[in-house]
């Protein structure tokens, strides 16, 4: 049970402060009724805030669009004057979800306590990146927090639109393959059952792979669970392995080398990077602080191995591009070029701009290609199999009904 600080007065005026164990306010009050006092304040205690803090963080984050519309609306407010705790009573009561609205109101309390805003961002590392937060922190120390928010909502945006624009590409494709398997669910474990026992009756040999095709269909019949099994195990498998460093690193190097996947990962991880890059570079962050921060945004271990040694060589003197021509392999051709034209007219910020808003259309058009093509592979796809299954049961067929007559 959680500890409360406590102010209570007696029916005879006495002022009683403390900390109690109580499953909540009303057994709090209850407790302190039956010893002749009267709850006047309460707050949970710092611990339990803390406890509060990392419960929230440690279940899933609040939604993109939701951490859009917080940065949008606290810039609206900020440049209307309103205060910080104001605009993040606000924000609360706008909040869609109740995890959302007790996150803001309790860095509402911790900001009325002194804190910075960028502290109580941070105490919840889940729902806040450390490029929303270092953000917010360069504009609080130079008091631009106004202009930094504008930018800000224009990066969460767009990693918005772009994610969106993805995941809208991939679901047709998705339907189709989904449609697929539940088709040959039903065709293994309710036709072929039925074909074993047609061909049993004909007491004659059939070839190899029919006797395949019919085993399988008569071991899916019996033991049906595995068709739900299967996936969940394989699913659960490929997760586990991906959670181990040498596992992401296989699976990121096997993206980049496939021939029709590669160009949808190269635009896309090179496009956050540089979105996030520019962003960090227009709010004043220093320029190898903003590479260790983008490093955390992409997704692929080859693009973040480029932002964090590009980081090192800075240190040592290197300009950006230059660092970042160890790495030419793995960005789209011009990205390197265009980002040495910035720094050669002192434009890096404007040019990576442009070139996230390039790579992030050219990402989306290849993912829209990749879908177009992958929607004739499945149906040539689901030819083979029919064509296969077909075959296996029409050729044996065919040799028993003429060796009757």
């Amino acid at each position: 049970m959680p500890n409360y600080s406590y102010i209570a007065k007696s029916f005879d005026g006495q002022t009683e402060k403390g900390v109690l164990n109580a499953k909540d306010e009303h057994q709090l009050s209850q407790n302190l009724k039956s010893r002749g006092f009267v709850l006047v304040n309460v707050t949970l205690s710092e611990n339990n805030r803390a406890l509060k803090s990392y419960n929230f963080s440690s279940f899933l984050g609040v939604s993109l669009s939701e951490k859009i519309m917080m940065a949008k609306n606290l810039g609206v407010m900020i440049s209307a004057g309103l205060s910080l705790l104001k605009s993040f009573d606000i924000l609360a009561g706008q909040a869609r979800s109740n995890k959302m609205k007790n996150v803001l109101l309790d860095i509402k309390d911790r900001i009325n306590k002194g804190e910075n805003l960028s502290d109580g961002l941070s105490r919840y590392p889940k729902i806040f990146s450390d490029l929303f937060i270092n953000m917010i922190k360069v504009g609080e120390e130079s008091g631009t927090l106004e202009e930094v928010l504008s930018i800000l909502t224009l990066q969460l945006s767009k990693e918005y639109e772009l994610k969106s624009k993805i995941r809208n590409a991939m679901i047709y494709p998705a339907i189709i393959l989904m449609v697929m398997l539940v088709v040959g669910g039903v065709i293994v474990t309710l036709v072929l059952p039925n074909l074993n026992i047609f061909f049993t009756s004909l007491n004659v040999d059939i070839p190899i792979y029919t006797r395949i095709l019919l085993w399988v269909g008569n071991f899916l019949s019996q033991h049906w669970y595995v068709l739900f099994l299967a996936p969940i195990f394989i699913i659960i498998f490929f997760i586990i392995i991906l959670k181990t460093a040498s596992g992401k690193r296989t699976l990121d190097t096997v993206l980049l080398r496939l021939p029709i996947i590669s160009p949808v990962v190269r635009k896309s991880n090179s496009a956050s990077l540089i979105r996030s890059l520019s962003s960090l570079i227009a709010s004043g962050v220093p320029l190898t602080r903003s590479l260790e921060i983008s490093a955390k945004t992409v997704g692929n271990h080859y693009f973040r191995e480029a932002a964090l040694e590009a980081e090192e060589r800075i240190k040592k003197g290197e300009k950006l591009a230059e660092a970042f021509k160890y790495h030419h392999d793995i960005f789209p051709f011009g990205v390197i070029e265009m980002i040495e034209v910035g720094e050669e007219t002192g434009k890096t910020s404007m040019v990576l701009k442009k070139l996230a808003d390039f790579y992030e259309q050219e990402a989306v058009s290849s993912i829209e290609a990749l879908s177009v093509l992958i929607e004739p592979m499945l149906i040539v796809f689901l030819g083979v199999v029919v064509g296969f299954f077909a075959f296996s049961v029409i050729q044996p067929m065919y040799s028993s009904l003429s060796g009757i007559q």
